[in-house]
């Protein structure tokens, strides 16, 4: 089967040789692991994954080889699990649902969810008030109030001001192929551009060669040829984007290929103070924004990738993040990264057509002050161009 394995990992086009299959026999021979597939998966990954960006598909060859003996991670929430399943669907008359009553401004509902939470202590179907399924209480799952919180489940209207949720998100591959070379060509217009604004050095050999020759001081310069361009990437995963991921991973892939100096991360929606490297770690394995805004200089360029589509709430309240209570608003984080790296720009997913009919989108792009633009070459080309106003 460890055989088999290998084959199917090299044939997803995971760089795995004989040497990580012999580590691995050794690994279990010394029983460096427990005997659970959780900890066999963990060894196994380790030893044939060196690029994070083919998590995601060694995920996939590991599931289907093994036939998923192992579980599934369990999502982590303070509600019960079986709360959040959906048990039935309830349909009213229109008299019923003009007898639902909004219980009225952000705060209030918040406050208001939070009482339910400590008062209430088991499961709840149907019904007005308590926290449950199929009823018309502002707070649940599979129930009808024309505005609420979602908690779990599936959805089939987007009336709810907050969904808090716990979804799985997957990890953009790195080494996807692209379909076309363009988006290569339009982000190397940004290390062209940093090219031609840097400083030429010495050439110290071209320079004692030519004073030989000509019998003068004949200095040559040699200009700067390394790729200087440093560049932070946020790409925004899950919910709205799942459409997106193939052109996003086109994007994430090239410019992985193009640029030296790139780092990225993971966000739902907006950045709040915690952001993540790998999707399927990310409620444990977090890096605090504060860390980040530390860490990487000024120079560093920074982009966004996402639609920028949410609830308003997400950006202008704390408390608006779609799966935790986050101290402050998603705009706070979004104003320290953009006063902390001037060149900076977002990468919209949508046809710009489509922005203006979006709040979400117009806040967005006054807090980029206007450095917005689509995700096609154009907007590409446009965006490479004012990252590279900025030094």
């Amino acid at each position: 089967m460890f055989l088999a394995f290998l084959d199917a990992l090299r044939t997803a086009g995971i760089p795995a040789g004989l040497k990580e299959h012999l580590v691995l026999l050794e690994a279990l021979d010394r029983e460096v692991i427990e005997r659970t597939p959780e900890d066999f998966y963990y060894l196994a990954r380790a030893i044939y994954v060196k690029d994070e960006g083919l998590i995601d598909r060694f995920d996939q060859v590991f599931a289907r080889v093994f036939r998923g003996v192992l579980d599934g991670e369990s999502l982590n929430t303070d509600l019960p699990e079986e709360w959040l399943r959906a048990v039935a669907e309830k349909y009213l008359t229109p008299e019923e649902m003009a007898a639902v009553r909004s219980l009225g401004d952000w705060d209030t509902i918040m406050e208001t969810l939070k009482q339910r939470l400590a008062e209430q202590h088991e499961r709840h179907e149907g019904g007005s008030k308590w926290i449950g399924t199929g009823g018309t209480s502002p707070f649940g799952n599979g129930g009808y109030n024309p505005e609420g919180v979602r908690i779990g489940g599936e959805s089939r209207h987007k009336r709810a001001i907050k969904v808090w949720e716990s979804r799985e998100f997957r990890n953009l591959d790195s080494a996807r192929e692209l379909g076309t070379r363009n988006i290569k060509v339009a982000l190397r217009r940004l290390r062209r551009f940093a090219r031609e604004g840097a400083a030429d050095e010495l050439d110290i050999d071209s320079t004692i060669a030519g004073t030989a020759r000509q019998g003068w001081l004949d200095v040559r310069m040699r200009p700067e040829r390394h790729n200087a361009v440093k560049l932070l990437l946020f790409l925004d995963v899950g919910g709205s984007m799942d459409p997106h991921i193939k052109l996003c991973e086109e994007l994430f892939s090239a410019a992985t290929a193009e640029f030296k100096n790139l780092e990225f991360f993971y966000f739902h929606n907006c950045v709040y103070e915690g952001v993540w490297k790998d999707n399927r770690r990310r409620t444990a394995e977090r890096t605090a924004t504060w860390d980040v805004l530390h860490k990487f200089g000024h120079d560093y360029k920074l982009v966004f990738v996402g639609d920028g589509s949410m609830s308003p709430y997400e950006l202008t309240h704390p408390g608006g993040s779609v799966e935790h209570m986050n101290d402050e608003a998603g705009a706070v984080w979004l104003k320290r990264l953009i006063d902390t790296y001037p060149a900076a720009a977002w990468l919209n997913v949508l046809p710009e057509a489509h922005w203006n009919y979006t709040q979400s989108v117009q806040i967005v792009r006054q807090l980029m002050r206007d450095r917005m633009y689509p995700l096609t070459l154009s907007g590409l080309d446009d965006a490479m161009r004012e990252l590279s106003r900025k030094r």
